[in-house]
């Protein structure tokens, strides 16, 4: 921030920078939408109260496990906030709090086996009564994440060798036209 802001200079390069220049590139009247109703009004907490498609949204309806992932210092959606979730949904929640911000804990690689993450199975209503019954892990929630999926998952596949087939071509080599589009 110093020599870019201060300085005028260019700044150094940093991985996690690069996250926050991925625009949502929305058109405007989606923008307003989205801002007023998910952020602004918070509707899609309130059952009913939104329409997709014509089909009116109630996330009490979803019985489907979730993984509700909130990080300590996230400016965006503070983690009380996001730990609220967990009493949206009827299926199975997990909760787990990141170490760091909005992005560094979120993409918090499991290689590196930086920060740590809190985890409990159990279930209240205050968010810091959640918080006083979790234990502290090292490392990234990654690996919790992967071994919670496990029961969900099927056979495991190898990864494509070639892009793209016969009848689906692949468009053009990566990262391709959307990452290198100007927004206006």
């Amino acid at each position: 921030m110093i020599n870019n802001y201060l300085k005028g200079k260019s700044p150094e390069r940093f991985d996690l920078l690069f996250w926050n220049a991925d625009v949502t590139n929305l058109p405007g009247p989606m923008y307003c939408w989205y801002i007023r109703n998910m952020y602004l009004e918070n509707r899609l907490r309130e059952p009913n109260r939104l329409t997709m498609c014509g089909t009116s949204v109630d996330l009490g309806r979803v019985d489907l496990p979730a993984y509700v992932l909130a990080t300590v210092e996230d400016h965006i959606v503070p983690w009380r906030s996001a730990y609220r979730t967990t009493g949206l949904f009827s299926g199975n929640t997990r909760f787990v709090l990141g170490a760091s911000g909005h992005i560094a804990g979120v993409i918090n690689p499991a290689s590196k086996n930086k920060r740590s993450y809190w985890l409990s199975d159990k279930r209240c209503e205050d968010p810091a009564a959640w918080l006083a019954s979790a234990d502290e892990k090292p490392g990234s929630w990654w690996n919790d994440w992967i071994a919670w999926l496990k029961p969900w998952a099927e056979d495991q596949v190898p990864a494509r060798t070639q892009l793209g087939s016969n009848l689906y071509p692949p468009g053009e080599v990566a990262p391709g036209r959307y990452v290198k589009a100007k927004a206006n």
